[in-house]
């Protein structure tokens, strides 16, 4: 899995890097089998401004390419970490669905033919 970081108005420190690197990690459960080369994650992480002292500003934004498929997410919390932390949580859960979508999809392909084939039997 290839990564590309983007930081904005903050310091990448190597602990945020190694804080990222974990989170992303995650993913690889779902790119099992797949060509490394083919899945790309694009992050970007920073402050949206630089004189609010509290409330929602820091922000991380994913974007992943997975053979193809495209996922983005975005989320803006108090705490970097925090929003890490939801951005890979609504993105985990996005490609769940898709999964979950394609499985169903294939199932009910499989009952329309075999419905087909017992209409063939009698």
């Amino acid at each position: 899995m290839k990564t590309n970081v983007k930081v904005t108005a903050i310091e990448l420190t190597p602990a945020i890097s190694q804080y990222l690197t974990e989170k992303l990690a995650h993913l690889n459960k779902f790119t099992v089998g797949m060509d490394d080369d083919s899945i790309m994650v694009n992050v970007e992480i920073g402050k949206t401004t630089h004189h609010h002292k509290s409330g929602d500003y820091f922000r991380t934004e994913l974007n992943l390419n997975l053979n193809g498929l495209d996922f983005r997410t975005e989320a803006t919390e108090g705490d970097l970490y925090a929003s890490i932390d939801v951005a890979k949580d609504d993105l985990i859960e996005q490609i769940r669905q898709r999964l979950k979508k394609h499985s169903s999809l294939l199932r009910r392909g499989g009952r329309v033919l075999k419905s087909l084939l017992r209409g063939f039997k009698k």
